[in-house]
This record gives C-alpha cells, structure tokens and sequence, in this order.
C-alpha cells in the first residue's frame, strides 16, 4: 500500500534539501525564526515525508535530535523546513540545539518514496533501505533506515528497537494488531569532515 507520492532526488536535489534542513535548523536555534524554502525546486513541490536527524559530531558522536512524518499533506520543502525546527527543538532529545553547537553538528535528511504496510516485517525489510513506523494502539515510533546498519542490528534487532521507541514490548511487531510500515526512500547527508554532501 503506497500512502507517499513518489519522489526520486537528483544530487543536486538532494544537497539543497540538505542545506534547506540546515538553514531551517540554523534560523531556529539562533533567531527563533521558521524558515521557508523560499523559491523550491520542482522536485520540492511533491506532497511526501520527510525526516531530518542532527549527530553531534564531538567525542564518540550522538544524536541530537530526529523529527519528520511519512504521513504528510504538506509539500516536501515544507515537510523539510517542519522536521528540521522539530528536531532542533527540546521535544526531540529533551533539551534544544544551542548555537554554539551548530559548527559541531550533521545533517541529514531522509525524504519519503514509497511506504509498505506489511503483514510480514521481517521478511519484508531490508536493512539499509527501509526506515520503520510501528503503530499499537496510542503508540507510535518510527527509526530511521541508517541506524540499523550504523549499529549493526538483524532485522529483527531493528524491529524490536522500532516497538521499543514506540514503547511497545520488544516483539510487538509480531502482533497482528500492531501495524508495521516500511518507510522506502532517500537518505542525503553532510560529512563530518565538511566535504560534500553524500547519498547514503
């Protein structure tokens, strides 16, 4: 079941969503100002999901914050522009980006293709392509698609930390009553070392 409208970045498109997560971010943290795309690229006018994470990359690196929605009427620009000040804000990792940390920070942005309303997750999911949202009831959670290869997790691993997040018990997934989602899409994120922007 697809619910996004389909969506496939160029490079190009995919570093000005990337730079558009920034400058919404950095607006945020230093003026308390919303962000708009401005004049957006074509490709920015669909309707789809976005997500933006920001990792400190001070120390052994962590995250500080990750918002979006797959489910959105919004145009991705704006979808963009929303999950950055989102993710920036104290309700994503409990306390809000500071300026002094935006030298010292990541972005990245993983804008929604295609989801897949599964009645077999692990069997379904690949790792490394898919983010997941799982839905009990009143709880919800979703994980990016990157984490799961950045700590190595089994699919199944994956899944249990998706219903963890959404503060189900870890096998939940395997409930018929718990809706798992596939998220499919494109990831584009800065380099640490300042380089271009990469297609993960």
């Amino acid at each position: 079941m697809s619910e996004a409208q389909t969506v496939q970045l160029s490079y190009d498109d995919g570093a000005r969503a990337v730079e558009l997560a920034r400058e919404a971010v950095e607006s945020f943290v230093r003026h308390g100002q919303r962000e708009q795309p401005g004049s957006m690229r074509e490709a920015f006018y669909a309707r789809t999901g976005a997500f933006v994470r920001l990792e400190s990359t001070r120390g052994r690196g962590r995250l500080r914050g990750c918002a979006g929605a797959w489910e959105t009427s919004d145009q991705l620009g704006h979808a963009i522009v929303e999950a950055a000040i989102k993710a920036a804000s104290d309700d994503s990792c409990g306390s809000e980006v500071e300026p002094k940390e935006l030298d010292n920070i990541t972005v990245s942005v993983f804008v929604v293709s295609n989801t897949v309303l599964t009645n077999d997750p692990l069997s379904d999911l690949k790792i490394g392509t898919h983010g997941v949202a799982v839905d009990g009831g009143n709880s919800h959670g979703w994980l990016y698609p990157t984490v799961p290869v950045e700590n190595g997790w089994s699919g199944a691993e994956f899944l249990s930390r998706a219903c963890r997040k959404a503060k189900l018990a870890p096998n939940a997934w395997e409930d018929e009553e718990t809706m798992v989602t596939l998220i499919e899409g494109q990831v584009f994120r800065e380099r640490a070392d300042g380089g271009a922007v990469e297609e993960l």
